[in-house]
């Protein structure tokens, strides 16, 4: 490849369909690499997605990669892709700060379970992704990096927190990416971006390094720019882990592309038969979150991707007590990580976070009882929910991606949000629900691309665990929406 046209139809070419060109030999691992790095000299400066950045050690990697094929063939099922890991991830040798000042010089001895899994099946890292100071809020920036921005148009934010990670597949520059989210920092970013995210069910990726937590929220998964991208990222990434006590027992294989598109050619009665799917389509979510106009409009205008694939009726499910569940886990959560750096380290962490960390510190045993008592509620309400419905199908955000230089959104349709993740209720009241979850895009706001819309998502959520039939709805959405923009 020696023209920056072949360069960068190299870089926008799918991930799985770029990993069978490598696992084929029709393409080398160095090859790969220099045609991301290439691009990425070029178009990350304004876009700011990736902030470490390992070339040198990257090409060491994929000529061993290289190497090793001309031995015996491919090293595993993402041999010589690149990837960027989230920068809260801890990667040996690497820097890994949480885009905080605490931690502006922390460089891990060791790696975390994701990396070593993804690393065991051939992928290349080349470095880390930005994101917000200790993954709080929703939009990408911190002092150390700067502000990531958004690749459909740079004066507005990528999301977050995994919106370094979002922006960069959306700009071509990695072609998988890993992610975390608590209320929304897969999906969101995934939305802005007009990619994939998906929140897995909890234990699906397990996490040896978080504290066996029963009231935890978090989880990782995977990125791409497709349904199947994503997927097969997730099928590294998943299986189960001695070491994660919560982790579930299907092996990531399960996941692996091509995901069976529901339809007629299954039998009925299983979760693939399109005559038996019943959807739930929400594109207001509950009726009582406000929404912009547009993301509405966008949802409303991809219900008949989903009436191709089963009945669909507007239902939600009874999730009331969920913002009591969602704040009181957050707060006890950011106290748990980070209450020993109170109060001396206060001036050198922003103050969204101390406020976190001030709630969770004066959270009472009854307050942790009482959102325990919601959850399991809300817990029975999912079940009996997802006995009627297959899916529930809502939006991601409640507002297109806003300018880069506001940190949130202080009104959503006229309302007044009391803090900053208020605007994206949407997002983490399905957190709540341990629900895997899929980001996919839904389209653009008003007048497309060539009139500067940006990008909408919509979620696609499925009953806890069932995650393979969440991606495989997402996948056949997908098809029946066509291609978001061309290039």
């Amino acid at each position: 490849m020696t023209s920056r046209a072949e360069i960068d139809a190299l870089c926008m070419t799918p991930a799985t369909e770029l990993a069978g060109q490598l696992r084929a030999g029709q393409l080398s691992a160095r090859e790969v690499l220099a045609a991301h790095l290439d691009r990425i000299d070029r178009v990350n400066p304004a876009v700011n997605a990736i902030i470490t950045l390992l070339p040198e050690q990257a090409m060491a990697r994929a000529a061993a990669l290289d190497d090793a094929f001309a031995a015996g063939g491919p090293v595993g099922p993402l041999h010589g892709l690149p990837i960027a890991h989230k920068d809260q991830l801890p990667t040996a040798g690497v820097l890994s700060t949480s885009g905080s000042p605490l931690f502006a010089d922390f460089v891990p001895a060791h790696d975390a379970l994701l990396v070593r899994r993804v690393r065991d099946a051939g992928a290349v890292m080349i470095g880390k992704t930005n994101m917000p100071e200790f993954g709080a809020g929703s939009q990408t920036f911190n002092t150390l990096f700067g502000a990531t921005r958004n690749p459909y148009d740079l004066s507005r934010t990528s999301g977050g927190s995994s919106g370094g990670a979002a922006a960069a597949l959306a700009a071509c520059l990695i072609p998988v990416a890993d992610g975390s989210d608590l209320g929304g920092s897969l999906r969101n970013p995934a939305s802005f971006c007009g990619v994939v995210g998906f929140r897995p069910s909890i234990g699906r990726v397990p996490d040896v390094l978080a504290p066996a937590d029963p009231d935890g929220m978090g989880v990782q998964g995977p990125m791409g720019r497709t349904v199947a991208d994503a997927a097969l990222l997730l099928s590294v990434i998943a299986g189960p882990d001695p070491g994660d006590a919560r982790s579930l027992p299907e092996p990531g294989s399960a996941f692996a592309p091509p995901l069976a598109v529901p339809g007629p050619s299954a039998s009925p009665g299983s979760p693939a038969f399109a005559g038996s799917l019943r959807i739930a389509f929400a594109p207001a979510a509950d009726g009582k979150l406000p929404f912009e106009p547009e993301v509405v409009a966008a949802v409303e205008a991809a219900r008949a991707g989903f009436e191709a694939l089963g009945q669909v009726a507007w239902a939600f499910p009874d999730l009331a007590g969920a913002r009591e569940v969602f704040f009181t886990f957050r707060a006890k959560h950011f106290a748990d990580m980070l209450g020993g750096y109170l109060p001396a380290e206060r001036d050198r962490i922003k103050d969204t976070v101390v406020g976190e960390i001030e709630r969770g510190l004066a959270l009472t045993g009854d307050d942790v009882d009482r959102a325990r008592a919601a959850r399991r509620r809300i817990d029975a309400a999912v079940r009996a929910f997802f006995r009627q419905f297959d899916a529930l199908v809502l939006p991601v955000s409640q507002v297109a991606p806003f300018p880069v230089e506001v940190e949130w959104p202080e009104q959503v349709a006229g309302q007044p949000m009391a803090g900053y993740i208020d605007w994206m209720a949407s997002c983490w009241t399905i957190t709540v629900t341990g629900c895997p979850s899929v980001s996919v895009p839904a389209g653009l706001t008003a007048g497309g691309l060539a009139a500067g819309g940006l990008p909408v998502g919509l979620q696609v959520v499925t009953a806890p665990g069932n995650d393979l039939l969440a991606l495989r709805l997402a996948a056949a959405f997908e098809q029946a929406r066509g291609p978001l923009r061309s290039s």
